[in-house]
C-alpha cells in the first residue's frame, strides 16, 4: 500500500468518525397528528389523500427519490454536520418503503398485529447510510417502491378497514397507514429540496 492509499483510507476513516460523533438529534416526535391536519413544513394534507391516489402518490414519491440519488451533485454531503445528506435520507426512505410493505402485508394477513419497534436513527448508524453507494441505493429504493405500489394496487375496498398497532400502541387502519407512509416519504423530500409537497407537482409519463 502506498502513501496515497494510506492517506485515502485515513480520510475515509476520519469522515466516518465525524459522522458517528455528530449525528442528527433522534426524531422522537409522534407524527400521527399529520393524519388530521396539514403539515406546515412539507405542505401535505395526508389525511385528505384518497385510496384511488395512493399507488400513484407512492410511485411518484419513489421516482423523485431515485432522481435525487442519481442526479444530485452533492448527494453524500451533509448541509450541516447534524443534518442528514440526501444519500442518508434516501437510504432511510428505501428502508421505509421496505418496512411499510412488510407491515402492510402483516396487516392483511394477521388480525390486529402489533409491529416490532424500528429505531431509524440506530439503523442509520449501524448500516452506515452515508457510506452506501447512491446508485445501489437508488436501484434498491426503486425496487422497494415498485413492490409496495403493487401491494397497494392489489388492495380490495374491504381491506382498508383492517387494523395494526405500532409498538407504542398507536392504531392504524390500512387507510391511515398508507396516508402516514405518504407523509413520511414526501416530508423527507421537503427536508432535501425545500419544496412543499413536491410529489404533487410531478406527472406520470
Amino acid at each position: 500500500m502506498d502513501i496515497k492509499d494510506r492517506g485515502h483510507q485515513r480520510s475515509n476513516s476520519d469522515a466516518r468518525i465525524r459522522l458517528l460523533l455528530v449525528q442528527p438529534p433522534p426524531d422522537t416526535k409522534d407524527w400521527t397528528w399529520t393524519l388530521t391536519r396539514r403539515c406546515d413544513q412539507c405542505g401535505l394534507s395526508a389525511g385528505d389523500i384518497k385510496p384511488e391516489d395512493f399507488a400513484e402518490r407512492a410511485f411518484i414519491a419513489g421516482e423523485e427519490w431515485v432522481q435525487i440519488l442519481r442526479s444530485s451533485p452533492a448527494v453524500a454531503a451533509r448541509p450541516s454536520p447534524a443534518v442528514w445528506s440526501p444519500l442518508e435520507y434516501g437510504a432511510h426512505v428505501r428502508d421505509v418503503y421496505r418496512l411499510f410493505d412488510a407491515r402492510l402485508a402483516q396487516m392483511l394477513n394477521d388480525d390486529s398485529p402489533t409491529f416490532t419497534n424500528w429505531n431509524q436513527d440506530e439503523t442509520a448508524i449501524k448500516e452506515a447510510y452515508g457510506e452506501q453507494d447512491p446508485e445501489v441505493v437508488a436501484d434498491e429504493l426503486e425496487a422497494a417502491a415498485q413492490r409496495f405500489v403493487a401491494r397497494i394496487q392489489s388492495l380490495k375496498p374491504d381491506q382498508y378497514a383492517r387494523v395494526g398497532f405500532r409498538s407504542d400502541g398507536a392504531e392504524f387502519t390500512v387507510m391511515t397507514f398508507i396516508q402516514y407512509f405518504l407523509h413520511d416519504v414526501i416530508h423527507h423530500l421537503w427536508d432535501v429540496t425545500g419544496q412543499q409537497d413536491a410529489a404533487a407537482s410531478l406527472a406520470l409519463e
